[in-house]
This record gives structure tokens, sequence and C-alpha cells, in this order.
């Protein structure tokens, strides 16, 4: 038995994890600039707790950029510097807010002391610290999910876990389960509140790209074309009006617009992806607008919301005309307007606005008016552009992975992303109704950002399935060889049946082939092999000197055992060139060349001779002459000259006959046609 040989080298693709640690590093240079600026332009002095800040960020971009060398060394470069620049930036934000805040509670302190003497804690060092626990999220899902297609296999699982952690907050109490009007929240005893929402989200798009994936086909089937549109069939409407059912029920009662909105808007966008169908974004968006209408008119929640959207400055108003302590509506989109409005193009620069005139959702949703305003139009272009890069960067890798489920799952998690932004900034915006969701990295809260750092591993864990390069091919031993030789000589399939090669049919009598006594009878000699029989060529090999038992059969050819395949004794022997014979017609004795292909649907009529060599033919150019009048085949022929040419109407010299024996007009013997 020989030795295997050596396994190959994988290809030469760069990984990139250097360049993804210088990147981190730059990303967590500008996030410390930012904050020194922020204590520079508040006190003159670097702010107390920025060298804690930096080291902690720097641990998180070392261990980060650790985890993906050994358990991601293929994926994006780009997706955890884009992750810690974000992360980093909210933690300014969030310390500029935090500065405002101590502030604020030193002056009200000042009047009253009873009533102010509870300092605030500040969210910077719980944000630090929600951060480190995304990273261990991050670390604990790359090192135990080595192959995003596992998750294929708990789809149905996913969506039952998904379900309930969107409704887990509409079946608890109000007590423990809602602010601000909507119910999103659990709150756990030591002031610890979770949104459920932020994880189910996940579960769900990883349920939507396996059940896609598996009714895509169905899902394309169309029943009639009306206006442009693929109409698609009563039956095939199923998961999207069930989607659509589960979104109108999260509005009503967990009156969350923005879990609503973005549950059902990633499901129908990957329908898109998978069927790519303009019809079901089209009745995906008709449905959910009816439904929220239709909600917003009839639950009180849902209607403020959009009564503040549609006249953001009646709470302005009703303060300045109403007696005090009326209930007026809330003037935080009249706020986030002023205050983007007076940032400009350029901002007025960090620690330099008033962003706390917004109210108590100043360092979450409304944590980009923060930007517009001490940024500018600048800086919130520069971060939408961050958010952008993201989003394509998920798209690129739904483009490059190869299994359809990793191609859904990236592009939904990228979809869910966009939409996050699209509908957090369109919120404070006033490009659609305020719906309270975190802007993602950038504001302050443990679930949502636990929940990103998971997004953002299983990015990583995607991309490097998509740039890893294929397994190179391992080169097979002797053995194994003769093993695939052996196999496929066995397994050598009959094109010698007289359907396909125009052969008359020989009924199954008690002489023919196949009744008693027959060549293939019960009392017979066993059927020749297919490579023995005539009209494939074979008529030649009597005259070459070799047996009809397949090269040299021991029994002959009409041995018990009948033809021996070539290769089936020893496949690593290797075929023979030429036999040594009397002399003959030119490669009559070349057993390579004795057997040529059959062409197909010649019938009776063909150009191939048994006995003349199936060499390459060079044909010529230029106009062909006409066929003489007569019956002839429908076939054009590849090769004709003036001096043969009536050679379509030969007929097919018969089995045991040499191509001279053909009546009418004897063959040349160094003439080589070809179909």
């Amino acid at each position: 038995m020989s030795a295997a040989p050596p396994r190959p080298e994988e290809p030469l693709i760069p990984k990139r994890r250097n360049t993804e640690l210088l990147l981190s590093l730059f990303a967590v240079a500008v996030a410390m600039f930012a904050y020194a600026n922020v204590g520079l332009a508040d006190n003159g002095k670097l702010p107390a707790g920025m060298w804690g800040v930096g080291a902690g960020l720097a641990a998180v971009v070392l261990v980060a950029n650790g985890l993906t060398r050994y358990a991601a060394p293929y994926a994006d470069p780009l997706f955890l510097p884009l992750a810690i620049f974000l992360n980093g930036i909210g933690l300014v934000l969030i310390h500029r807010l935090d500065i405002y805040d101590t502030e604020h509670y030193q002056a009200l302190h000042k009047v009253n002391p009873v009533r102010y003497h509870l300092a605030p804690t500040g969210s910077t060092t719980n944000q630090l610290m929600y951060t480190a626990l995304g990273i261990i999220g991050m670390a604990v899902f790359l090192l135990f999910i080595r192959d995003h297609k596992i998750l294929q296999r708990y789809a149905y699982i996913s969506m039952v876990s998904g379900l309930f952690l969107v409704a887990l907050p509409a079946m608890l109490p109000a007590s423990i389960s809602s602010r601000n009007g909507a119910k999103s929240w659990v709150f756990l005893p030591g002031g610890v509140s979770i949104q459920p929402a932020e994880f189910g989200k996940l579960l769900l798009v990883s349920f939507f790209a396996a059940f896609l994936m598996a009714k895509r086909d169905a899902l394309r089937v169309a029943s009639r074309r009306v206006l442009g549109l693929n109409i698609p069939r009563g039956r095939d409407m199923g998961p999207i009006a069930v989607c659509w059912v589960l979104a109108m029920l999260v509005l009503v009662f967990e009156t969350d617009l923005g879990v609503s909105l973005m549950f059902f808007g990633a499901f129908v966008v990957l329908l898109y992806i998978a069927t790519e169908r303009t019809s079901w974004l089209v009745f995906g968006v008709t449905a959910f607008v009816g439904g929220a209408v239709f909600i917003a008119t009839t639950v009180p929640h849902v209607q403020a919301r959009v009564n503040n959207w549609l006249h953001p400055f009646n709470g302005e108003i009703c303060a300045a005309t109403k007696a005090p302590g009326t209930n007026c509506p809330s003037d935080q989109i009249s706020q986030s307007i002023y205050g983007f409005a007076t940032g400009g193009i350029f901002g007025k620069g960090l620690d330099q606005g008033r962003p706390w005139l917004v109210g108590f959702a100043k360092n979450a949703d409304f944590i980009l008016v923060t930007v517009g305003e001490e940024l500018g139009m600048v800086g919130l272009f520069a971060l939408m552009m961050v958010y952008t890069l993201f989003v394509m960067r998920g798209f690129k890798t739904a483009l490059l992975i190869r299994d359809n489920y990793g191609k859904l799952l990236s592009a939904g998690l990228a979809v869910t992303f966009a939409l996050q932004v699209f509908i957090t900034a369109g919120g404070v915006m006033r490009v659609i109704p305020l719906t309270g969701l975190p802007m993602p990295f950038l504001a302050a809260g443990g679930s949502a950002l636990v929940a990103n750092w998971v997004v953002v591993a299983l990015l990583i864990r995607l991309s490097d399935s998509a740039r890893r390069p294929l397994p190179p091919a391992i080169p097979l031993t002797d053995d194994e060889l003769r093993q695939m030789r052996l196999a496929a000589a066995q397994r050598m399939p009959s094109n010698a049946s007289p359907a396909r090669h125009g052969q008359p049919a020989v009924p199954a009598g008690p002489g023919g082939p196949g009744g008693p006594g027959g060549p293939s009878g019960p009392n017979g000699p066993q059927r020749p092999h297919p490579l023995a029989q005539p009209g494939l060529g074979q008529t030649a090999l009597g005259q070459s000197g070799l047996d009809q038992s397949g090269f040299g059969g021991a029994d002959g050819p009409n041995g018990p055992e009948g033809p021996t395949p070539p290769g089936a004794k020893d496949p690593t022997e290797p075929m023979p060139v030429r036999r040594p014979g009397p002399a003959g017609p030119a490669g009559s004795g070349d057993v390579t060349q004795a057997v040529p292909s059959q062409p197909r649907g010649y019938g009776e009529h063909t150009m191939v001779r048994a006995a003349e060599p199936t060499q390459a033919m060079q044909t010529t150019s230029g106009p062909r002459p006409e066929p003489e009048e007569g019956p002839t085949e429908s076939y054009t022929p590849a090769f004709e000259d003036e001096e043969d040419e009536d050679m379509r109407t030969r007929p097919t010299p018969a089995p045991g006959a040499t191509p001279g024996d053909t009546p009418g007009r004897p063959g040349p013997s160094e003439r080589r046609y070809g179909p």
C-alpha cells in the first residue's frame, strides 16, 4: 500500500486581522479625542475618568481582535472597527449628557436639599459595563457556534422563542412592563430592566431565513398578472398574513410601533429578497399602513404619538396658553427640531449645545439630537455613513456566502439593523411617528447594546464563512485510484441499444437474444459487453488481432463470464496504445482508436467508419456543394469534398464486414471521416 501524498497547503488569502486591529485602535483614538474635547469644553480639564474609559475600550479591542483571529480568521475586517467606533461615540455622548445631569442636580440641591438629596449615578459607567457584557456575548457565540448552519436546525424553536420574547411584556402586568405608555420592558428587582424584543428579533430573523429558504419556490408561483404585478395565490398569502396579524397584535397590546414595524418590515423585505417579486413589497407595505392607520385611530397611546407627529408644536402652544398643571402634549419633537436647526452645518461643538431640553429620552432615541446640535449636519452625515457602511458590509456578506440560508440570514440582519436606524432617526427627525426604539450602539441601555454585539458576532461568523477559501483538493493514493477505476468500470452503462444506434430489433423468439437458447436467454451464452458489439466500431477488432473479450479477456469472446471491461482486472494498468499484429489498414491496430463514439440520430446511414481511427478532422471553410438528388439523410455532413460527394448516402457496413465490402463502391483505406 502506497503512502498517502502530502496534504496541499491552503490558498494564500489575506485574513486582514492586522487591518482590523489598526482600524479598531483608530476608532478608539477618535472616541478618546472626542471624550477629551468634552472635558476641555466643560471646565478646561481632561475628564477624570478618561483614562479608565480609554483603557476599557482598548481592552475591548484587544480581546475582540484576538477572538476573531482564533475563531473567525477570515471575517470581514470592518464589522468590529465600525461597532467599536459607534460604541465609543455613544460613550462620549452619554458622558456629555451626564455632565448636564450632574450640574442640574447640584443647582436643584442648593434650592431644595431635602428633596434633591440623591445624586445621579450617571450612565457612562453602566454603558461601559454593558459593552463588556456585549463582548462576552460575542465571544460566547463565536466560540460555540462554529458554523452558522447549526442555527438552521432550530428554526421552529427560534420562532417559538422569538415570539415569546416579543409578546412577554404584553402578558405581564403594566407595573413591571410599562414605561411612558409602551409595554416593551421587563423590570426586575434591583432596578434592572430588559427589553426582550431586542433578542426576540434575532431569533425571528433566523426563523424567517430558514422558512423562506425552504418555501421560496412555492412563494414565487403567481396565479395572474395585474397592472404589472404578479398576484400571488391565496394559499401563498398565509405567511405574510400571519406576520401581519402578529405585528398588529404587538401594536395593539404593547402599543410599540417600533417593534411592530421592525418585525413586519424585516419579514417583508426578506420575502422580497427570497422571491424577487415586487408584489410582496406592495402587499406588505399596503397591509401594514392600512393596519397602522386603523389602530392609530382606535388605540389612545398610538393616536397621541401620531398627533404629536402631525402637530409637533401643540405642546408648546398648550404650555404657553393653558393654566399651569394642564396635561399638555409632549414637546420632544419640537425641541428636537430646534436642536437640529441650532446645530446648522458644522454644529456648536461638543458640550456647547442644550440637548437636555429634549427631556427624559435625551440619551435614548433622542440622543441623535445631541449629534445634530453639537456636531452639525456634517457630523450627522458622517454618523449615517458609518451606519450605511455597516449595512453595506452585511449585504456584501450575503452576496459572497455560498449557502442560501446564510444569504438570507445575513441580508435579514442587515435589513433589521437598517430598519432600526431608519425608524429611530425618522421618528426624531419627524419623518415618521415617534417609536421609542434606541439608536444602535449610541443610546444608553443594556439590552439593545448586548443585542447589537450579538448581531456583530453573527455577521462576523457569516463573513468568515463567506470569505473562507474552499478546502484544497487532497491527492488520491494509488489504492484509492484503483478502487475508483474498478467501480467506474463496473458501472459502465450500455450504449448499444437498438433504439439509440438504429440497429434493427431482433424478436425474442426461441433463437432470439431474449428467448431460450438465445445469446441473452437462460440457456444461451452471456450477452457480450456493449463495447464488443458490432456497429460501435468493434467490427475491426477481429482484423486487428484483438479478441472481443474486452482488450484481451482470458476466456475469449464466447467465454462463460463474458467480456471484461477495460481496467476491470487491474484498474491501474495503463491502456494499451498499439498491439503488435499483422499489417492492416491504418489505425486498425490502434486499440485506443478502435472504439469511436457513435453519433446520435443517424439511423442506418453514418459517417463513422468502424475500421478507421476517429481522429479530429479539420473542417474546410467556404461554401458547401449542393447534395445530389435522391433520398438522403437530413443532417449536414461535417466533411465533404469533390472527390467523395456521395459519402452522406453510404450505408453502414454490415456487422462483421470490412469497410471495403460495402456494395456499390469500395471505401478508401486511408480516408478518415468524423461526425
